[in-house]
């Protein structure tokens, strides 16, 4: 696929192309349980294509070695694919090279910031972040849809310096209340932290709107970029954030490897989060001296591997084409919406039928658990995810305590969709609720 003709040249992806795709993921052939697998859990770990698989096996094989620290020639190739992942991440996300941040996840990305903004409030830093700094009668505000990774270190930031956390509530059809945006978005707010697209909902939030608020009152943005990524693509000079994150794991590439983007200015204002070697330009018994951005936020050894892998998985995911991969999975999404909604008893959160959203659904079985409504499909070959999928304050809204989600990705075909929906049907009669 990575040698696939430019986008521009081509229209929606066709069967036969999903086909040859499917062709690139080995553990699609596999079968659970007798059955042909039907993977519908791409929303929390997404597949790996050959050409990742072998690119991490081929640097592992041949240029092995540590990064920026040796003069040999295995740490110089090691070095120069080190730094070309970042280059190629870079351009897949509209960027500059030192932007980008390799943490280990999304997670540890909000963190960074988060922790980064405390230390800065703390006085570390100097004079460079005093513009950072929050305390007493400053706000922190997130949405009511956020995972859980985009909440809680907001909620410890608030708890270390003071400051007040506040959410943007959700409507009962899960969406976001922008009517009282302007009332909870003030010139108090010095952070805004919200998601690109919900990862129960499969929503697509309006961030031109939001950032267009914090650029009113001067906050930062901060936008989780996980579901987007990997399915919509993003231009983050376009979108206009401060700092956005997304993990490998969910954009065809390996555990372990997260990007933090982060503007140069903001990066360099930043006191560093974690402290160490590979990270320093001048250490005494006394005191030490920084990098700037993003080396200062690279701490010890990397995981250098996994970002040759990702930047493989950004060559295959361009080669398809993120529109075309975005326009797959709208149709999906669609699918998935309104199968699901004309199954009695069934109630599919966020977006109704014929609104945008992305091709992900999660949904509730009336008189049939999450967890067995998962088991069930699970011994038809159907994987799925079940439980809160760490947003529980969004299920708590809502009036459940978890659902079941299908998320599809650009290797999901048509007939794995009807395979869920006519297993969701059978579960119903299985556990006798469809009377």
């Amino acid at each position: 696929m990575t040698t696939a003709p430019p986008t521009a040249l081509r229209g929606p992806i066709t069967d036969t192309e999903i086909l040859e795709i499917r062709e690139d993921f080995p553990i699609l052939k596999a079968r659970v349980n007798g059955h042909p697998l039907a993977y519908l859990d791409s929303g929390a770990t997404s597949q790996r294509p050959l050409a990742v698989l072998d690119a991490e096996r081929d640097f592992s094989e041949h240029h092995n070695a540590a990064v920026h620290r040796g003069a040999h020639t295995l740490a110089a190739l090691a070095t120069e694919s080190f730094e070309d992942a970042r280059a190629t991440v870079a351009r897949f996300i509209g960027a500059q090279e030192d932007e980008v941040v390799w943490t280990s996840n999304a997670t540890e990305g909000i963190n960074l910031v988060a922790y980064a903004i405390s230390n800065a409030s703390l006085g570390r830093g100097g004079e460079a972040s005093a513009a950072l700094r929050i305390g007493p009668g400053d706000e922190i505000v997130v949405t009511e849809m956020e995972h859980h990774a985009n909440l809680i270190p907001w909620q410890e930031l608030a708890a270390r310096t003071g400051a007040t956390l506040r959410f943007i509530p959700i409507d009962d059809e899960g969406a976001l209340r922008l009517d009282l945006l302007d009332q909870i978005v003030t010139d108090r707010t010095r952070v805004l932290a919200f998601t690109h697209v919900s990862n129960v909902l499969g929503s697509i939030t309006p961030v031109g709107r939001l950032v267009a608020r914090a650029r009113e009152v001067g906050a930062l943005v901060v936008l989780d970029a996980c579901q987007s990524v990997p399915h919509l693509g993003i231009d983050v000079a376009a979108l206009d954030v401060d700092f956005a994150v997304f993990s490998g794991h969910k954009m065809l590439g390996p555990t372990g490897i997260g990007v933090l983007y982060g503007r140069s200015a903001l990066l360099n204002a930043l006191p560093p989060f974690l402290t160490g070697g590979s990270m320093i330009t001048t250490v005494t018994m006394e005191t030490a001296e920084f990098l700037p951005a993003p080396q200062r936020f690279e701490a010890g050894t990397q995981r250098v591997s996994q970002v040759v892998a990702l930047a493989a998985a950004v060559d295959y995911l361009t080669a398809i084409g993120l529109s075309r991969i975005a326009e797959h999975e709208a149709v999906l999404g669609r699918r998935l919406v309104e199968g699901l909604s004309a199954i009695e008893g069934v109630r599919v959160l966020g977006p109704a039928a014929g609104r945008p959203r992305v091709g992900l659904a999660s949904f509730d079985v009336a008189g049939i658990h999450s967890h067995d409504v998962g088991q069930f499909l699970d011994d038809q070959g159907i994987a799925v995810r079940v439980g809160h999928h760490c947003a529980q304050p969004l299920h708590r809204r809502l009036g459940i305590t978890s659902s079941t989600r299908a998320s599809s990705y650009l290797y999901t075909t048509t007939d794995e969709v009807d395979r869920l929906i006519a297993g969701v049907e059978q579960a119903r009669t299985f556990f006798g609720v469809n009377s």
